[in-house]
């Protein structure tokens, strides 16, 4: 395993320390680093993925290096599915803190191209599934009198791509969605918070490179991404490492005032 490695300190006194936290999507990509970081910081991470070897190899990672994770299961558009995971993690840990509703993929499309099949099968995953996430969390931290909920937004929430119509859609939901729960969650003293990461190296890239160059947005690898980041402020892409950080504060108490919000993490593309 690479990066830092825990320090009795560490386990005893990070900025996440004794919480018990679920990542969705947490198999690879983002999620995944966000695993490894917090738990570095204390906590007792839930591994969340649709593909439950991917969440096994994580915890799997996370054992090597002396840290706590627990491996999980579910589509997070099907709410059984979901609430089952969740109530495994909470007959573990015996609570839930913090739940980051990380999972998410696009599937890029010409605007006149997009079928209800493709619609459906993006807002499902990134919407529905946040929807249902954000209720099955509440639900297992109102119980306990507190709780944050962290939605992975993007850029593509704050405006529209002629090829991602759909992906767009959902994550300007998601960021609706965030609103809404951050009103109707605080009497329960439970926070609502998104971060809005550009472009990332992560796997969901790669493949939407490689997606952009199926419908001749692209001619060669490597040419979608290179001109989506044309404009980073930044002069890169991310890594999911340059996310971590926001990921940390949004769940540390260093956030406890904040919420409603979707924070901007994205190099400086996107000004508002």
């Amino acid at each position: 395993m690479t990066g830092h490695q825990p320090t009795e300190d560490s386990k005893t006194s990070g900025r996440v320390h004794g919480k018990s936290i679920v990542i969705t999507g947490a198999g690879s990509g983002m999620g995944r680093v966000f695993a490894l970081g917090l738990a570095r910081e204390g906590a007792t991470v839930g591994v969340l993925d649709r593909r439950a070897e991917a969440a096994e190899a994580v915890c799997a990672e996370l054992a090597e290096a002396g840290l706590t994770g627990i491996a999980l299961s579910a589509d997070v558009s099907r709410r059984d599915q979901v609430a089952a995971a969740f109530d495994t993690f909470v007959e573990r840990t015996g609570r839930l803190d913090v739940l980051f509703n990380n999972a998410g993929f696009n599937e890029p499309m010409h605007l006149l191209d997009v079928t209800e099949q493709n619609w459906r099968a993006v807002m499902d995953v990134n919407a529905l599934g946040t929807l249902i996430g954000i209720q099955e969390g509440a639900r297992r931290m109102i119980p306990f009198g507190q709780g944050k909920i962290v939605n992975t937004s993007s850029i593509a929430g704050r405006q529209g791509f002629a090829s991602f119509a759909p992906y767009c859609a959902s994550k300007f939901a998601v960021n609706a969605l965030t609103q809404a729960a951050a009103r109707g969650l605080a009497e329960h003293n439970i926070t609502c918070n998104a971060f809005a990461p550009g472009v990332v190296d992560t796997p969901l890239w790669t493949k939407l490179d490689a997606d952009l160059m199926t419908i001749g947005d692209a001619d060669r690898p490597g040419q979608a991404m290179a001109e989506f980041a044309a404009d980073i402020l930044r002069g890169r892409v991310a890594t999911g490492e340059d996310i971590l950080g926001t990921a940390l504060y949004l769940a540390s108490a260093d956030s406890d005032y904040l919420t409603g919000q979707v924070i901007m993490i994205d190099g400086g593309m996107v000004l508002v």
